[in-house]
Order: C-alpha cells, then sequence, then structure tokens
C-alpha cells in the first residue's frame, strides 16, 4: 500500500470555554440502533486564506472550544447504567484537534478525478470508528488539513450522538463563532443563530434496553469490500426537467371528445382569447384541479433515476424484490412536532420494496410513485408503530447491502453545508470519509450554486459503477 502523503503535525484536546451545567441525556430509540454504525465523517474544502496557519489554527482552536460550550454533548463521554441504559455524559471531557498536512496535493487532486481518491478519505479521524466506543473515545474529533493551495476542515461526530440535522448546526454554529471571533478578537460569543434543543421529553425516550455483546457491536456490513465512488451533479434545469418528465401525467391532460382531441394546455391559452370557446370544458378543468394523482417531488425523481439505474447495472433478475431505503426527519413529522433543533437522532429508515423487473420494466413516474407512497405514509403514527417494534426488539441497525439488490439514501440537499463559512468564504466542496460505506449507500449533498442543484455521492461495486456510467436514462441529466 502507497505511503501517505499527509503529516499529522500535532493533536490536542480542546475543551469548552465554559462548565457545562447540562443533565446527562439518556440515548433514545432513534440514538440506539446507531452504535453500531461509524462515526459521521463530514467536511469542508476551502480556499487556502490569507491568515497565517499558526494564527489560524489558534483561531480553530479557540473558536471550537467556544462553540462546545453551546454543545455540551459533543465534548461528553458514554456509561451505561446497572439497568443497562446508555447516557452522555457532559462531563467535558474534550474532543480531539488534529493539525494535518498535504503540501504535496492540490484542490484540483481532490475535486478533479472523475472518481472521489482515496485522499480524502485522510482527511478525517476516527476512520471506522464505531460509536459504541464512545464509551471511552471522545465523542467528536475535528482534523485541520493543508493542502498547497486549500485546507480542509473534517469532523468525525459519534452518529448515536448526532443524526445529520445535528451534525450540520453544530457544523454551521463552528463556523459561525469563527468568524465572530475572528472579527470581535476574541471577545465572548453570548448568541448563537441557532440554538439547540436538549429535551429529553418526546415519544423517542423509552423504556426499552438495547442489550449489546461483550465488547460492544460491530458494524452490520463489510468493511473492506472493492468500491467505486463518484459525485454525480444535477442541476436545477436538469432536475426541473426530470421532474416534468416524471409528472407528465400531470403535466398534460389528454381530453378526446369525438373527433377532436385537445391538449390542456393548448385549451388553456385559448380560453383566455377566445370568448366563444365552449363552457363545457370548465367543468373538465374543475376536475383535473382536484385530481388525486400525487406530485412528485424532485428528489422523489432523482432517488427513482438512481434505483432504475442501479437496478439496471445490478443485471438483477426480475424476480427478485430489490429496496430502496430513505432516511426521514421525524421532528416534523411526529404530534406534536418537536423542536426543528433537537440534539440528537430523529430519524428513521423508510424502505421501499419492489421487483427488478418492475423497476426497470416500468416507467420511471410508477417507481417514484412507489418512493412517494412511502413517505407520504410515513406519519406520526407510523412513526411510532416503528417505536412499539423496535421496543418489542431492540437492536442495532442493520446498515448493508445484505442481498445484493439494496440501496441506502442518506444525508439531504437540504442540509446548509455550503453556509459554513469561516470567514474566509463558502466551501467549494464538501466530501465525507470513509464512514458507512458500503455497495449502494447513496448521499445527498445539496450543489454548490445552490437554486434546486443536487449532488450525489453514489458508493456502489465497481463493475455496478461502470453500469451506471454508461446508462443513458441516468447520465443524460448529469451535469458534465
Amino acid at each position: 500500500m502507497p505511503s501517505s502523503p499527509l503529516i499529522l503535525i500535532s493533536k490536542t484536546m480542546i475543551f469548552p470555554d465554559q462548565k457545562s451545567n447540562l443533565e446527562d441525556l439518556k440515548l433514545s430509540v432513534s440514538d440506539l440502533p446507531m452504535l453500531s454504525c461509524h462515526y459521521i465523517q463530514k467536511g469542508c474544502l476551502f480556499t487556502r486564506p490569507s491568515i497565517p496557519i499558526n494564527s489560524l489554527i489558534s483561531l480553530l482552536k479557540q473558536s471550537l472550544s467556544k462553540t462546545l460550550s453551546f454543545f455540551p454533548p459533543l465534548a461528553g463521554r458514554f456509561y451505561t447504567d446497572t439497568n443497562g441504559y446508555i447516557y452522555i455524559s457532559c462531563n467535558d471531557a474534550g474532543v480531539e484537534f488534529h493539525h494535518a498536512k498535504c503540501d504535496t496535493k492540490f484542490i484540483r487532486d481532490v475535486i478533479g478525478p472523475v472518481h472521489v481518491p482515496e485522499l480524502v478519505k485522510e482527511f478525517f479521524t476516527f476512520d471506522k470508528t464505531v460509536s459504541y466506543q464512545g464509551h471511552y473515545k471522545p465523542i467528536m474529533a475535528v482534523q485541520f488539513t493543508e493542502l498547497a493551495d486549500g485546507v480542509f476542515i473534517g469532523c468525525s461526530v459519534n452518529h448515536a450522538v448526532t443524526d445529520g440535522t445535528s451534525f450540520w448546526n453544530f457544523f454551521n454554529t463552528f463556523a459561525e463563532i469563527c468568524r465572530k471571533v475572528s472579527n470581535n478578537n476574541n471577545q465572548s460569543v453570548e448568541k448563537i443563530s441557532r440554538r439547540p434543543d436538549f429535551s429529553r421529553e418526546s415519544v423517542l425516550i423509552s423504556s426499552a434496553v438495547l442489550r449489546v455483546p461483550e465488547g460492544g457491536p460491530k458494524v452490520t456490513f463489510n468493511e473492506s469490500e472493492p468500491l467505486r465512488e463518484r459525485i454525480f451533479s444535477f442541476s436545477r434545469e436538469a432536475i426541473m426537467e426530470l421532474k416534468a418528465k416524471v409528472n407528465n401525467k400531470n403535466d398534460a391532460f389528454q381530453l378526446t371528445a369525438g373527433d377532436f382531441n385537445f391538449n390542456a394546455f393548448e385549451i388553456m391559452g385559448k380560453q383566455s382569447n377566445d370568448k366563444y370557446l365552449p363552457g363545457i370544458f370548465e367543468n373538465f378543468f374543475k376536475c383535473a384541479a382536484v385530481s388525486t394523482t400525487p406530485e412528485i417531488s424532485s428528489f422523489q425523481s432523482l432517488s427513482a433515476l438512481l434505483w432504475r439505474a442501479v437496478t439496471r447495472a445490478r443485471k438483477i433478475p426480475a424476480t427478485k424484490t430489490t429496496t430502496f431505503r430513505m432516511a426521514v426527519n421525524c421532528r416534523h413529522r411526529l404530534n406534536p412536532k418537536m423542536d426543528p433543533l433537537y440534539f440528537g437522532n430523529a430519524i428513521q429508515s423508510i424502505p421501499t420494496y419492489a421487483s427488478a423487473g418492475d423497476v426497470t420494466s416500468r416507467d420511471i413516474r410508477w417507481c417514484a410513485e412507489q418512493l412517494n407512497e412511502s413517505v407520504k405514509a410515513h406519519d406520526d403514527e407510523t412513526i411510532r408503530r416503528f417505536i412499539r417494534n423496535w421496543e418489542k426488539d431492540p437492536r442495532c441497525f442493520p446498515l448493508g447491502n445484505f442481498d445484493g439488490a439494496s440501496m441506502t439514501m442518506g444525508s439531504s440537499p437540504r442540509f446548509p453545508m455550503y453556509d459554513n463559512d469561516f470567514g474566509w468564504g463558502r466551501p467549494l466542496a464538501v466530501r465525507s470519509g470513509g464512514a458507512n460505506k458500503f455497495d449502494g449507500k447513496i448521499s445527498a449533498f445539496p450543489g454548490r450554486e445552490g437554486n434546486g442543484s443536487v449532488d450525489l455521492e453514489v458508493v456502489l461495486a465497481p463493475e455496478t459503477m461502470a453500469g451506471i456510467e454508461s446508462d443513458h436514462e441516468f447520465m443524460q441529466y448529469v451535469t458534465v
């Protein structure tokens, strides 16, 4: 294996600048299944700031210390009580800060290759660390990596402590405080834009006990299987075109009456200019307006596109069942709703099943409708049913592609990843480490240009990746 071009310069413990008075936080039914997952590894690539590196390192450490005072669980540790319940002790035990240097590599080496290079994995610490190890390892670590013409700030955070919503709220706040500290000459930071909610009063807090094996749970997928990883970018225009195609049955109603065949949009145009158009069409438009055909979202359209391409590339037998899993945020789906800034995991994984034959032979609209129905059905009662079922059989989440026909979509293009301005501009790119990656793992990021653009980080077996890269239906929407 080639030697790493990255050199570790220093490793420091960072502690909150104010003592925590937050009580111990019990892990919820959404937190506990994540104990067998790797730490989340996400970070941002930036141009190299003009400030001297030593001053920049000092600024980041000071800012991280202040940020931890607003996020005490991240500086804590797990403990298990005599009843088997697992808690976060907000004991100010601290987080790790690593300073690394990779001055033989450039920004182009990170974002230029078609496939994500192995180099990116080295921008994160706690590689392949399982979240249960938060009992004796820091719950978070930050790595600052110098490149020849850029810098990368990568965070590794225990997945049993945060989901994507909580992770990016921390990252955004870290950047916000860094800007404030830089502008205010290290004066105290009294307020932040989005203060996290640490309440533990929802239905997610349960009396069920997760029994873990001796030594703690292990990941449920093969960590050493050969994989290819690529960022596929979709412009707003391409996504709108795809969405219009998927929603075609909604967009143009065909009306046949005797020898006439009218396009509904043509009729609307004429109706506004032709006072003699028969009034019979008014009833048609009233019916069309209350059509029960569901509107398919942009993201569901994109997910259906990928589901079809991957299923084709895997050459799965037509009768075999395929699974497309989507992680959904439960905060706004519960009744009563949770605080949008609830800190912790508040996600559930929704599976959609369909035979490989249906996925590949039916149209994309049909595939998107299956995903749409699964998401729409995941309401308060469904969330509570998931919880009741888990309480009957507490277990860690089985992450992976066990049957060769599964896909798992995580993260979200709604997360404010490009809002992380530490004081020298927005990120050039967002990347993740090697954590929780297996054949069929997909992560959705917002595109850097915003306006509804989306980047899909796709991880597949090499032959499957080659298959979707030559799939016309899929690649016609990808931005080159």
